[in-house]
């Protein structure tokens, strides 16, 4: 028995061939790029084991913590994100919701209300991304598109910050909010 195949069979092959590749997660479990980062992993029970309350406790051993995920990092996410600025927001979200153990980190970017919207989204000591938001079209697009890493002002002279993953070049200005004497000192 002969079946007919559709002119774009070639093409529905190869697109479900790289649909059944599975991408990478939008996370990283643990920051590795950082030096001298702590992750806060339990200690060893020989050192709580003979401890007063522990030899008087009718348990034999504490409960393990199951499921603590410490250490994730989304940077990632928020490179993805900024790389689909003027795309359709229901394909990217539907694409980075796959691609995450959770919603929440998505909308710590991204505002759906107008009252949420912020210039930069402050992740970490130094790190900042721009904002983004969805509009009327349903698009996402940054909230201050001005906002560079060559723009974007530091609050402190001591951190090396980076804006959208690249180091700001702007140097660091006391500002008169952040003054260190007060009024009464003068």
């Amino acid at each position: 028995m002969w079946i007919a195949l559709p002119q774009h069979y070639d093409d529905c092959e190869e697109r479900a061939v790289h649909e059944s590749v599975k991408k990478a997660p939008l996370y990283r479990k643990v920051n590795t790029r950082a030096r001298h980062v702590h992750h806060h992993f339990g200690g060893d029970y020989r050192h709580v084991r003979n401890r007063e309350d522990e030899r008087r406790s009718d348990r034999k051993r504490g409960a393990m913590a199951k499921g603590v995920k410490r250490g994730l990092d989304y940077t990632p996410l928020y490179r993805f994100l900024l790389s689909k600025v003027g795309q359709d927001w229901d394909d990217v979200f539907r694409e980075a919701r796959g691609r995450l153990d959770k919603v929440e980190p998505i909308f710590w970017m991204v505002a759906l209300r107008e009252e949420d919207e912020r210039d930069y989204v402050c992740i970490g000591e130094s790190s900042a991304f721009s904002g983004l938001r969805v509009d009327e079209n349903n698009c996402l697009v940054k909230v201050n598109p001005g906002l560079g890493p060559e723009t974007f002002q530091p609050w402190c002279a001591c951190c090396t910050f980076t804006f959208n993953s690249v180091r700001v070049t702007t140097p660091w200005q006391q500002s008169t909010s952040f003054s260190a004497t007060s009024e009464g000192d003068v």
